[in-house]
């Protein structure tokens, strides 16, 4: 049985290794102040992790998105499910959470943005409900001035 519930400190450790899954290097210390700074903004930013007994095999953040040149929307930052769990519905649950989440805030769009190279990633949403909608490229600037990340 999975239980779907918000981020706790104490998911720091599991969520960090499922970060690394996903090819972002986030440590455990990151993962409880990223927890710690989400408190008294629940309303417009969550995170939901995937448990199985005590285990968490699984997370998605969310956040509402209030642009001046488009309507309000929810947006999906980030999705991973354990290696080894994948393909057994866990990723399309977590989805449907974060689509419940982000309706209960009165929005009627979700979004996703996915790395150009994560294929298998494209194809599990398309068949999830979402489509394509544009192609954009990132650009980072640097605020720290050393250059170095």
């Amino acid at each position: 049985m999975v239980v779907i519930r918000a981020i706790a400190i104490g998911d720091a450790e599991a969520v960090a290794e499922l970060a690394r899954q996903l090819g972002y290097e986030r440590t455990e210390a990151q993962i409880v102040d990223w927890v710690r700074a989400l408190a008294g903004r629940e309303h417009e930013q969550q995170a939901f992790v995937a448990c199985m007994g005590e285990a968490v095999v699984g997370w998605i953040e969310v956040a509402t998105v209030r642009h001046l040149q488009s309507d309000a929307h929810g947006l999906i930052g980030g999705l991973v499910v354990k290696e080894g769990v994948r393909g057994a519905g866990m990723g399309r649950e977590l989805c449907r959470h974060a689509e419940r989440w982000v309706a209960e805030r009165g929005l009627t769009a979700m979004r996703v943005t996915s790395r150009s190279t994560r294929e298998r990633a494209h194809l599990f949403y398309e068949r999830d409900g979402y489509r394509r909608v544009k192609m954009s490229v990132v650009f980072e600037k640097d605020l720290c001035g050393t250059g170095e990340r």
